[in-house]
């Protein structure tokens, strides 16, 4: 197995929403147009490749100054535990630094925490937050 990283890398919307419909167990039938959004509202994203199969994924959001943070991180569950997340994530720290972002911020569930605090480096930090629906 030799999984490719890369940055802005295309992607199709079909793989891209069979991938988050797995990394996030859901079954919503409103698939998005994953290209239009983030080349309309990204910084950029990563692309994780296992040959021509897309195996794993990360939004880079910004405020065009010098905030980012990351949404939708996602691996295919046969190769979850193997790094890729984690390789992911420092590719997309790695841009927003490139790009003149000072601060990179992620929020997620409480069970993903030995993740991003051990195997990404984020430090815990108080935020605030309303659900909306």
């Amino acid at each position: 197995m030799s999984i490719s990283y890369r940055w802005r890398a295309d992607f199709g919307n079909v793989e891209i929403n069979r991938l988050h419909s797995e990394a996030f167990e859901t079954t919503d039938s409103a698939w998005r147009d994953w290209q239009r959004a983030l080349t309309q509202q990204s910084l950029g994203w990563v692309v994780a490749r296992n040959g021509e199969d897309l195996v794993g994924f990360v939004n880079v959001v910004w405020d065009g100054l010098v905030h980012a943070w990351i949404q939708d991180t996602m691996v295919t569950r046969s190769l979850r535990s193997q790094g890729i997340g984690t390789r992911l994530v420092r590719m997309a720290m790695e841009q927003a630094k490139d790009a003149g972002c000072k601060w990179f911020h992620v929020d997620f569930e409480d069970s993903l925490g030995a993740f991003y605090y051990g195997a990404c480096g984020f430090s815990p930090s108080a935020a605030g937050l309303i659900q909306l629906e």
